[in-house]
């Protein structure tokens, strides 16, 4: 059994943050544990509070785990603040060699900001470069690169390649915000790039979709897969959590996805 570590946020209302990770690990067959860098007060309408632990307290979880359990994987979500994001990179810098993927939540499905605009320096500094795959949608790919959003596959291409050039060894910049009935998603890994195709499924219920993936993607990593390898899976995974999703009865807004939709009886 493989043990995998989601450095994130609390999301009360089940659907996102450590909460998702939680439930992705255990759908993709490894033990999970989490640290956790803030708690929020929101629903599957969206955020309306959020509060931060204190970054020392923060490396003190981390450290903790790793000083007992054998740590196979990190998935690093919302980070919140500044002071936070140096802390982990301090504590995963002595850590090197396992794999690392870094989902940059910057901005809730809502529109709400999930991280304080003075840590993304910081978050580019001293957090991507430790990244084996960093997993940032449209709008958190702009922000980090002080750029408009993409809005065509050239576009979003280019921007991939910009935040590789930032340190991290691979890049999968998720393409749900463009127009259309497709979703692509494009992984950058050195020289090669790779297309992931993918029809926009029709639900509403896509809340912590972000989250879920980049935990699936960390589970398939601590298995021993390959980068693009881990991707296709955990794409593959997700895709059957949204198609289910509608399975559920979760609120009145963006609902959760079904992680447990290959687990559970229709």
């Amino acid at each position: 059994m493989r043990n995998v570590l989601s450095i994130a946020g609390s999301d009360p209302s089940g659907g996102a943050g450590i909460q998702a990770d939680l439930k992705t690990f255990a759908a993709r067959g490894v033990y999970g544990m989490a640290a956790i860098t803030a708690l929020t007060a929101q629903n599957t309408q969206g955020v309306s509070g959020v509060q931060s632990v204190s970054a020392d307290f923060v490396a003190q979880q981390i450290a903790a785990v790793f000083a007992d359990v054998r740590v196979d994987a990190v998935k690093i979500g919302m980070i919140a603040n500044g002071e936070i994001a140096e802390a982990v990179a301090q504590v995963l810098a002595a850590h090197r060699g396992i794999p690392i993927v870094h989902d940059p939540v910057m901005i809730a499905k809502g529109g709400a900001s999930l991280l304080d605009h003075r840590a993304v320096s910081i978050l580019i500094n001293h957090l991507l470069p430790l990244a084996t795959v960093v997993t940032p949608n449209l709008p958190e790919a702009a922000a980090l690169l002080a750029e408009p959003e993409a809005v065509d596959r050239a576009t979003m291409q280019a921007q991939a390649r910009k935040l590789l050039a930032l340190g991290v060894q691979a890049v999968l910049l998720k393409g749900g915000h463009l127009p259309g009935d497709d979703s692509p998603d494009v992984l950058v890994h050195g020289a090669d790039t790779v297309w992931l195709e993918g029809k926009r499924i029709n639900t509403a219920n896509t809340h912590g979709t972000g989250c879920s993936l980049s935990s699936a993607l960390a589970a398939e990593l601590a298995k021993g897969l390959g980068i693009a390898e881990a991707v296709v899976a955990a794409k593959a995974w997700l895709s059957g959590a949204i198609s289910g999703a509608d399975q559920l009865e979760v609120g009145t807004g963006h609902g959760p996805v079904h992680h447990f939709h290959a687990l559970w009886p229709a």
